[in-house]
């Protein structure tokens, strides 16, 4: 039986990066790093520690050496990077929700004009396929809209708006892997969560379903491997940890430097 071999994030990334590769003052370092072949000299990239025929991209003392992604950091970052790209697409629908909005508060009569022209028309299509508009949560959110006052809709545009602006600075922390960016996430995210609890008992939804998932996957997610609010040792351990994965760590102790 032919064996499967897990995704090697490493060589992953480097596929549609540059490779990273430098050169420590160090010589006992720096030939564990360097190699002579036909072609030309050639240094382990950093990352995927596969050997790069031509100069290494950086050189100095090794402490100076860049902290390079490895392995489960760059498994890591591809699950922040999802997290990042659904928080942008929820942060943009709620934008264009809160853009609506103010257009609606502005514009009542124009919007007013066009469904008592195209109301009957619909109710009558719908009808014939056994669904009464008059009954949809739709038709009474849009009546109850036509009657709130200019101020009270220029209260929810806002209040989307500072929601959508939430969900994109959200989006931006956690796609360049900022520890603020962690944070804010996970605090973010944790205070709807009451909220969200309460729309599912109200009535549970597979919409409602997922994104509760999705939001109660998140801050477990950030809590446990990124090590926040002290949690397995916090901060401290976080970059410990990152450090000792590092390929010039991990050859500076097998030369007992």
């Amino acid at each position: 039986m032919k064996r499967s071999w897990p995704l090697d994030w490493s060589l992953f990334t480097c596929a549609f990066t540059k490779h990273v590769t430098y050169a420590p003052d160090e010589e006992a370092l720096r030939g564990r790093l360097h190699v002579t072949t036909a072609a030309g000299e050639a240094w382990r990239c950093l990352r995927c520690a596969t050997y790069v025929v031509g100069p290494p991209t950086g050189h100095g003392p090794a402490d100076h050496a860049p902290v390079v992604g490895r392995g489960k950091q760059l498994r890591d970052a591809f699950v922040l990077r999802f997290f990042a790209i659904e928080r942008l697409l929820r942060g943009l629908v709620i934008g264009l929700a809160a853009y609506g909005v103010f257009r609606f508060a502005h514009n009542r009569e124009s919007i007013q004009r066009v469904l008592e022209r195209d109301l009957p028309l619909l109710r009558t299509l719908f009808g014939n396929e056994g669904i009464d508009l008059s009954h949809s949560k739709i038709y009474h959110w849009v009546e109850a809209s036509l009657t709130a006052g200019t101020t009270t809709l220029t209260l929810v545009g806002l209040g989307l708006s500072l929601y959508a602006l939430i969900e994109l600075i959200e989006a931006v922390g956690l796609w360049l892997l900022k520890r603020w960016g962690e944070y804010f996430a996970f605090v973010a995210t944790a205070l709807f969560l009451p909220l969200e609890i309460y729309e599912l008992i109200e009535r549970v939804t597979w919409v409602r379903v997922v994104i509760f998932l999705i939001n109660v996957a998140l801050c477990v997610y950030l809590i446990y491997t990124k090590r926040l609010f002290g949690v397995r040792g916090g901060r401290a351990a976080y970059e410990a940890e990152r450090h000792s994965a590092s390929l010039i760590e991990v050859e500076r102790m097998a030369a007992g430097q």
